[in-house]
């Protein structure tokens, strides 16, 4: 019988995500701050063991040295005719005389040794004969103390050949080994090491409280990012405000272009009922009229489709409008060119009996932030627009606008005919919805109204004006720059 796999507990995945949250600390300072500690943690770990290194081996080249220059006093001793060691009569230091001292000397003869008066009583290690001149510093080696407790020593070796000045047949080699107790030393390593972690530890207790008020000080910005937005999430602001780091400027920007984003898009909305209701008063007027009135089966029934009709187009008209009305925040690039052809191609056929060449001047690193929609209309209308009045020739430039730090640049979009153009005086008047230049052509007067609703929703400008290479219209868009 095949055995059941046992089931994964429900609670396993949400115990693992309370292990990876108290893992990951959600608070920006106590991230900081652990991180910060355990770097500072880890930098005065090494910096003390480098330190103890140092004095380590500073304190052994410093032995080195002083029982090296104890060798040389005692390699100038003297030899009796019988091989025997005269020392010096003033050891180099008073501790060679006491027993057990923990400063020993040996002299290594071809026959036998000698040993200082320190060396009486401790069981010292004794050393092989070294050539001449070889020196060698070794340990620590194992000793047996005076009082019979085991310890350690350092050794230094020095090779020599004593010469006699009279006879040179006593010639002979001999070897100086001073031994020094490794006490001293590891009571200068004890006390060295105890000094060094006290103020290693302090200086890391204080750079710690000092990290803590610098990280303070540093999110103080943070922390009034915050209490703003939630005095703006509880009404008592309408935004946020402008005193704030340069590297917090981006995002309290984006906050308030978001906010302010999100009132027009109720706003909009609301005029847009508005709008509706407004339209629909009429035809439902109309309807109550005639259905309170006299009116045939026939005629009624084709004033309810006329008005239907009229209703439908008014929602509609509306919804587009509305929909065309907002744009994305923070919107993909879109190339314009592509678009622009694919317009122009089609009024080229509309137009075709007017022969009107449209010419591009279109950078190529220029990009439309905003929505697809919006840019069609905006091309769209302003291209009509040229195709309707051009004799001949229209000009579409495309050119990044301003820049500014930490933001996308802004665009300039300008179309240009070699039509009649417009007089000033009547450019405010042109731009309003439903108003045509000639009344005589055909259209319904909404196109440049679109656009420059549409401009604005992107809070940029619309400027008409006469063109100077082609002496008819001038339509200039500026778009700023975004976040």
């Amino acid at each position: 019988m095949a055995s059941a796999t046992p089931a994964t507990p429900p609670n396993d995945g949400a115990a693992r995500r309370r292990r990876l949250r108290i893992a990951q600390p959600r608070s920006l300072q106590s991230r900081q701050l652990w991180a910060a500690s355990l770097g500072l943690i880890a930098f005065l770990a090494l910096a003390g063991y480098a330190l103890d290194f140092a004095f380590q081996s500073t304190a052994r080249s410093g032995m080195r040295e002083r029982l090296h220059s104890y060798a040389l006093a005692y390699a100038n001793s003297d030899f009796a005719r019988d091989g025997s060691v005269v020392p010096p009569y003033d050891p180099p230091d008073p501790r060679f005389k006491r027993p057990g001292s923990g400063l020993y000397a040996q002299i290594v003869l071809p026959a036998g040794r000698w040993e200082s008066d320190s060396a009486q009583g401790p069981r010292l290690p004794v050393g092989p004969m070294l050539k001449a001149s070889e020196q060698v510093f070794e340990g620590p080696l194992p000793v047996i103390r005076i009082n019979g407790e085991r310890g350690q020593v350092y050794r230094y070796g020095y090779g020599l050949v004593f010469s006699g000045s009279d006879d040179a047949s006593r010639e002979f080699p001999y070897t100086v080994y001073i031994l020094e107790d490794t006490t001293a030393l590891g009571r200068q390593l004890a006390a060295f090491r105890s000094a060094l972690w006290i103020n290693l530890g302090g200086a890391g207790v204080v750079l710690l409280l000092l990290q803590m008020l610098v990280l303070r000080w540093s999110l103080r910005p943070l922390r009034d990012v915050i209490s703003e937005l939630k005095r703006v999430q509880a009404g008592g602001a309408s935004g946020m405000s402008e005193a704030h780091p340069r590297e917090l400027e981006p995002l309290t920007e984006s906050i308030n272009a978001f906010i302010e984003s999100e009132r027009e898009n109720l706003d909009r909305q609301r005029n847009t009922l508005a709008d509706l209701a407004h339209s629909l008063k009429t035809p439902l007027a109309v309807l109550r009229s005639r259905l309170d009135s006299d009116t045939g089966e026939s005629e009624l029934r084709e004033e309810v489709d006329t008005q239907l009709r009229r209703m439908n187009d008014m929602v509609s008209y509306q919804l587009a409008r509305a929909a065309r009305s907002g744009h994305q925040l923070f919107a993909a690039p879109i190339e314009i060119e592509p678009h622009a052809e694919q317009i122009v191609t089609g009024l080229e056929k509309v137009y075709a009996s007017k022969r009107v060449l449209c010419e591009f001047e279109i950078a190529a690193q220029a990009r439309f932030h905003g929505e697809t929609g919006d840019l069609q209309e905006l091309l769209g209308n302003l291209l009509e627009n040229a195709f309707k009045w051009a004799k001949s020739r229209v000009l579409l430039t495309v050119a990044e606008g301003e820049s500014a730090p930490n933001r996308r640049p802004g665009l300039s979009i300008t179309v240009e005919d070699d039509g009649p153009g417009i007089a000033e005086d009547r450019i405010a008047h042109v731009l309003q919805r439903g108003v045509r230049g000639d009344e005589r052509v055909q259209g319904h007067g909404i196109g440049l109204a679109i656009v420059q609703d549409i401009v604005k929703s992107y809070r940029g400008e619309l400027h008409v004006s006469r063109s100077q290479e082609l002496g008819g219209a001038k339509f200039e868009i500026v778009l700023p720059p975004g976040l």
